[in-house]
């Protein structure tokens, strides 16, 4: 009977190099990660077509109702009483709010519908670099998609109200950190829509309860005694971004760096509600 020998350094006793190269999970691999996976999904393209969509065409259409009215001399409503070009082109900003917030909703509670959020922490197993890098790189495409909008609505409508009382230009003191503050405004409520589908793993739940938040607690605060309204009104969500690019502020409402401290505040809650049940539930 024959022994077979293996001499060391032979194929026999070298240790097995593994064929799998190893991948070390960083920080900007996962911020690539997310943005590869927003920009695959076609509700990505047709949501924030919609919200650009919105903050344009309700500008314009704003702006043209506005002059229309003025030339044909009929009594102007309240809203357009005081109206200036500014806020006629940011008439918008409510219904491009519900895009990019359902959108931020999509971003995290879709995966968690389909399921691929199993293989996502699965890849990243401390899991919290997920939800940061998520609401990172849609909160930073919703801002710049957001600021895009509020920058063309307003120049397509100061040429349409271009001789009349409402008339200014980008150089008018507040202008553009009015046009920058909406923005920046939508950018967060999309971060807070990341945040909400995170919390609640359902896309049904957290545009429910985003939709509620941004408008139909307002609705509901307004039924109360005009003493409470005074001081809960300016702190809601939508109130305090309002605040944020109106050109006026009276004592009813907070300053632009009051509204974007109280936005922020819910927009952190939110993250953190979110971290929480990320640590402490299985997906």
């Amino acid at each position: 009977m024959s022994t077979l020998t293996a001499t060391p350094g032979t194929p026999e006793t070298a240790p097995a190099a593994s064929a799998r190269p190893s991948y070390r999970v960083t920080g900007r691999r996962v911020l690539s990660s997310e943005w590869a996976k927003l920009w695959s999904l076609r509700s990505t393209w047709i949501t924030l077509g919609l919200g650009l969509l919105f903050l344009v065409a309700f500008g314009v259409i704003a702006a043209s109702h506005y002059k229309s009215d003025l030339n044909s001399g009929r009594h102007l409503e309240r809203d357009f009483a005081t109206a200036t070009a500014a806020s006629l082109s940011l008439f918008g900003t409510n219904f491009a709010q519900l895009a990019l917030g359902v959108l931020g909703v999509l971003v995290t509670a879709g995966e968690y519908s389909t399921g691929m959020i199993r293989s996502t922490l699965a890849a990243v197993p401390r899991r919290l670099p997920v939800l940061w890098s998520k609401a990172a790189v849609y909160g930073l495409v919703a801002l710049v998609i957001a600021t895009v909008g509020a920058f063309v609505a307003f120049l397509v409508g100061s040429q349409i109200v271009s001789g009349t009382p409402a008339a200014m230009g980008l150089g008018h003191a507040g202008v553009v950190r009015s046009l920058l503050g909406a923005g920046l405004y939508l950018g967060l409520v999309g971060v807070m829509g990341t945040a909400l589908g995170a919390l609640l793993r359902s896309v049904a739940g957290g545009i429910s309860v985003l939709v509620a938040a941004l408008m139909l607690v307002p609705g509901l605060i307004s039924l109360l005694p005009s003493s409470w309204q005074g001081d809960i009104d300016p702190y809601l969500p939508s109130h305090a971004g309002e605040s944020m690019f109106a050109l006026t502020h009276d004592s009813t409402t907070l300053s632009p760096g009051a509204g974007l401290g109280v936005l922020l505040g819910w927009t952190a809650l939110a993250l953190a509600g979110a971290a929480y049940r990320l640590l402490r539930s299985d997906a």
